[in-house]
């Protein structure tokens, strides 16, 4: 069966949650020293969307605050020339993520991209214990780290070590999870909202609720929704940077030139 909850009320201050729509901002030129909101757009890499933007805009100094997987879509900082200075304090400010956890099967990734490594029956399952799952989750955890990230050991990055077939070591960390909100379930998926802290692996937290429920779980999908004050409401895809960028006289001009 079916059901949709409405998100309970409150939040605190770092785990905020979307509300109401916001329009699109538009950019303020010159762009050099600019943040912009990007809406990342599904299988593109973040660095995908840094080298788009740099074709873009023409700026040589583009970087990213904060990974997305390629599966993932939403919210993704990305810092013009001398913003890029600013990355690692973007990288702190709290994130918050819609996901649907499928229920059933764990993969090697854990998520929809990997391989089924476990299998096992979904209980029946009714709101108060989903509720009671999330919310031992709630606060400061430990997290495993998954053999298929970016983490590094004695040098090497652990999805290299993965995917040559090689034994990663299991390394964990602590993360926080603000605030975490049941928005939907059936009998095989689960759909949440999570407010969490820097290096969350929101795929490492589904894999782990899946477990909590008594059976094997992956994340299906993953919406970044809000970085700090940027919102996915006002975060602007691809196709509209471009045709801001186009409706700027001086920037077709700079173009042209060239």
């Amino acid at each position: 069966m079916k059901n949709n909850l409405t998100p309970g009320a409150g939040a605190s201050p770092a785990g905020q949650v979307s509300t109401g729509v916001m329009e699109k901002k538009s950019l303020q030129f010159p762009l050099d020293g600019k943040i912009l909101a990007v809406c990342k757009p599904r299988d593109w890499t973040s660095f995908d969307v840094v080298n788009k933007i740099r074709r873009l805009t023409r700026i040589k100094k583009v970087g990213h605050a904060g990974t997305l997987d390629p599966f993932a879509t939403g919210v993704l900082l990305i810092c013009l020339g001398s913003a890029t200075r600013q990355s690692a304090t973007l990288m702190d400010l709290p994130k918050e993520y819609l996901a649907e956890i499928a229920l059933g099967s764990e993969t090697d990734t854990q998520d929809l991209t990997g391989k089924v490594i476990t299998e096992k029956r979904v209980p029946l399952l009714d709101a108060a214990q989903i509720e009671a799952a999330l919310q031992s989750f709630s606060g400061e955890i430990e997290q495993e780290i998954p053999a298929y990230s970016a983490a590094k050991v004695e040098g090497q990055r652990l999805y290299k070590l993965a995917r040559k077939g090689k034994e990663t070591p299991q390394l964990r960390k602590k993360v926080v999870i603000y605030r975490i909100d049941l928005l939907e379930w059936g009998a095989d998926f689960i759909k949440i909202r999570v407010a969490c802290g820097r290096g969350t692996y929101v795929r490492t937290l589904a894999r782990d609720i899946a477990r909590k429920l008594d059976t094997a779980g992956h994340l299906r999908v993953l919406v970044r929704t809000r970085v700090g004050d940027y919102t996915l409401e006002e975060a602007l895809t691809i196709e509209e940077l471009q045709q801001q960028l186009n409706q700027n006289k001086n920037y077709v001009a700079a173009n042209r030139q060239e």
